[in-house]
C-alpha cells in the first residue's frame, strides 16, 4: 500500500465510475483498474463490487475509505503546518455546525475568517449532532459544532459554552406569563419545538421527564428559522437556546423568558476525531467561531424579560 494507491482508492469510492475517476487523476483506465488491483492484494480483501454500471464500496473498501480519509487528511495537514514555520496559516478546513449555531453565527465568522486567513479553504455544512459526529468519525469532517451528546463518546470533545434554554413567544401571546416561567407550565401551553431527531428536543424530553410530564407539541418544524417565524405570528410559544432566537429577539419580533424548576442548558462543543492533527488552520477557524457563538449567546442573554 502506498501513498498514490491510497489517492487512486479515495478518487475511484467518489466517482463511482472508472472511465471518470481515472480522467479526473489524469491517467488511463488500465493504470487505475492495476493500482487498485494492487492494493486489493496488498490488503488481502476485495474492496469493490464491480456491474456494469460502475463500481461501489465493499464493507472493507467503506472501511479503508474512513481510515484512509484520515491518512490523507494529515498530509494534508502536516503540509499545511510545515508552511506556517513561514508565518501562513494555511489549508483546507471542513467543518460542520449544528443549526442553532450557523444560523446565528455563520455569516459573521465565515466573513472574519476570509478576511484574516485568506489561505484558508473553508468548507461548511449544517446537520443534526448524530450525522456530525458520524461524519467526524469516518472521515468526512474534520470538525463538528455539536450539541455534547450524553455518555462517552470516541471522539475528542472541546467545551465552547454552556447556553441557556428560554421560553420565547410573539406580539400576539396574550397569555399572562411571569418572567421566570417554571418549566411544568408547558403542559399548559401551545408549543411547537424541534422534532425528535433534533438534539434540542432530546434535551428538552428529559428535562419533561426528570419533571414528570411529557411534552405535547402542537406543530414539530426542524428549521428554527421557522419556528421563530411561527411564534412571532400565532399564539404558539418555543423553547430554543439564546443564538437560535437572538436575531429576532434583537430585532423586537419576539420576546423570551427565563425557564427555571429546572433551568435548561444546553452544552455546545467542537469534536475532532482523537488520531487527527488539529491543524493552525482548524485552531484559527475555531477560535473566531467560538468568540462570535460566545458573543451572541450573550447578547441574547440580555433580551430576556426581567
Amino acid at each position: 500500500m502506498d501513498f498514490k494507491q491510497l489517492q487512486y482508492f479515495l478518487c475511484l469510492a467518489q466517482e463511482g465510475n472508472v472511465t471518470r475517476a481515472a480522467r479526473l487523476l489524469n491517467i488511463v483506465q488500465p493504470a487505475l483498474s492495476m493500482q487498485i488491483a494492487k492494493l486489493e492484494k496488498s490488503v488481502g480483501k476485495q474492496l469493490f463490487y464491480r456491474s456494469a454500471h460502475g463500481v461501489s464500496l465493499t464493507p472493507a473498501g467503506e472501511t479503508l475509505a474512513g481510515l484512509a480519509n484520515s491518512i490523507m487528511q494529515n498530509v494534508d495537514h502536516a503540509r499545511d503546518e510545515m508552511a506556517r514555520l513561514d508565518g501562513t496559516i494555511s489549508g483546507r478546513v471542513s467543518i460542520g455546525m449544528i443549526t442553532s449555531a450557523a444560523q446565528s453565527t455563520l455569516a459573521t465568522s465565515s466573513a472574519k475568517i476570509a478576511v484574516r486567513y485568506p489561505e484558508i479553504q473553508l468548507l461548511v455544512c449544517e446537520g443534526y449532532t448524530e450525522m456530525l459526529v458520524d461524519w467526524v468519525a469516518t472521515g468526512q469532517l474534520d470538525i463538528a459544532i455539536v450539541n455534547l451528546p450524553p455518555g462517552k463518546s470516541t471522539l475528542t470533545a472541546r467545551h465552547i459554552l454552556d447556553e441557556e434554554m428560554m421560553l420565547a413567544r410573539g406580539p400576539r401571546n396574550k397569555v399572562e406569563l411571569p418572567n421566570v416561567v417554571p418549566y411544568r407550565r408547558l403542559k399548559d401551553l401551545s408549543i411547537v419545538m424541534p422534532s425528535r431527531r433534533h438534539g434540542l428536543r432530546r434535551i428538552l424530553d428529559a428535562a419533561a421527564a426528570e419533571a414528570d410530564f411529557a411534552l405535547k407539541p402542537r406543530l414539530e418544524i426542524d428549521t428554527l428559522s421557522a419556528i421563530c417565524d411561527v411564534i412571532a405570528t400565532t399564539d404558539l410559544v418555543t423553547v430554543l437556546p439564546g443564538i437560535a432566537l437572538y436575531p429576532d429577539l434583537a430585532a423586537g419580533k419576539i420576546e423570551a423568558h427565563r425557564l427555571r424548576k429546572p433551568g435548561i442548558v444546553r452544552t455546545i462543543a467542537w469534536v475532532t476525531h482523537p488520531r487527527r492533527v488539529v491543524s493552525a488552520a482548524m485552531t484559527a477557524v475555531m477560535d473566531i467561531i467560538a468568540e462570535d457563538l460566545h458573543t451572541a449567546a450573550t447578547s441574547a442573554s440580555r433580551l430576556v424579560n426581567r
